[in-house]
Formats: C-alpha cells, structure tokens, sequence
C-alpha cells in the first residue's frame, strides 16, 4: 500500500479510546490481520450500525403486520482507522475488504474512521461492491 504508516499505532489507538469512551462500543481490541500492514479494531458497539435494504423492508412489513418493530441485535464491526492527510485510494481499500474474513451474509463492510488533527473522529460505512437503494 502507498498509504503513509507511521500514524498507524497512534491512529488505532486514538479510535479505540473514543469508540470506547464516547461510543460505548464492548468487546474492543486491536488486531493485525493478514496481507495488512495496518491494525484493525474489532468490537461490538452498542446497537446495530447498518441494515441492508431488503431486511429494512422485511423490518417495515413484520412492523406494519404485528404493530412492534422487529428486534436487530448489534453485530461486530471491523473498523479501519485513518489519519485525515493519509491518501487512499480504491486498491488499498480493496486490499483491506480482501484481508477481511468472510462475512455472515457474503457482504463485507469496514467503518472508516478517520481521525482529525484536532482529535475529532467521523466514521463512515464502506461497503463492497454494489448495494441496491431502499425501497420507499
């Protein structure tokens, strides 16, 4: 990866302390996975971060049928963490999907975590390949 390295340790750790105090997220630790040259933070946060469209359907249908919503437990998340000056570009992001173990459903999603100068974290959710728009 052309990606810089020398924030990686400082960066991880960073992200673990603020999923931790600020986001409650359980479960936490910092791995190393294959074929990365970068840590990974693993955890649970407290509740789901995502539903894919077709269970959001399944979800409004079992709501409007019983009149309760339906019950998503939180799953563990893989999160990457970056720093804002860091570049990336699309094969580096392949490479991480590429490291991740297999997924659940066969979909493989990180959160982005990228950290500012200032301490600030915002995280996004990065998806593999094409996922179709909910229905309205």
């Amino acid at each position: 990866m052309d990606v810089s390295h020398h924030y990686d340790a400082d960066v991880a750790s960073a992200v673990f302390r603020n999923l931790l105090d600020q986001h409650q997220w359980a479960s936490l630790e910092i791995r190393s996975l294959p074929g990365l040259p970068r840590p990974m933070i693993r955890g649970l946060p407290p509740r789901l971060l995502y539903l894919h469209p077709d269970d959001q359907i399944a979800a409004l249908a079992y709501e409007k049928s019983t009149g309760t919503r339906a019950q998503h437990d939180a799953e563990f998340e893989w999160v990457l963490a970056v720093h804002l000056a860091e570049k990336w570009t699309l094969s580096n992001f392949a490479a991480v999907m590429d490291a991740l173990p297999e997924a659940r459903n066969g979909a493989k999603r990180i959160v982005l975590a990228a950290l500012h100068n200032d301490s600030t974290v915002v995280y996004y959710i990065v998806q593999e390949g094409m996922i179709k728009p909910r229905q309205n």
